[in-house]
């Protein structure tokens, strides 16, 4: 259970660091998911596999919360639209991603 717990803190700390919003909601949820998946599965005597799905579920559900909270910014206008729009609708300019 120590090396578990070891596991989850790394997988945490890369989630912390992670370059954009999607790299840090796969990795937090990943390592959410698969400490939950661990203490689930340990109950029926599966602890291993309880921990690989439970990182896997929680790593795609975090990276597409990561995704949908990423925002870009104009930088002539202000104005704040989705990670998916490259340029401004109402000015032209390019958007930039706002620092968190």
């Amino acid at each position: 259970m120590r090396r578990l717990s070891f596991i989850v803190f790394v997988l945490m700390m890369i989630g912390i660091t992670g370059c954009t919003m999607t790299q840090k909601g796969a990795g937090m949820g990943t390592a959410l998911g698969a400490g939950t998946g661990a203490i689930i599965g340990h109950q029926s005597g599966h602890a291993a596999g309880g921990a690989l799905i439970g990182g896997a579920v929680g790593g795609l559900g975090g990276a597409l919360i990561g995704e949908s909270q990423a925002t870009k910014f104009c930088p002539v206008c202000g104005e704040s639209f989705p990670a998916d729009v490259k340029y401004c609708p109402k000015c032209g300019a390019e958007l930039q991603y706002k620092q968190k």
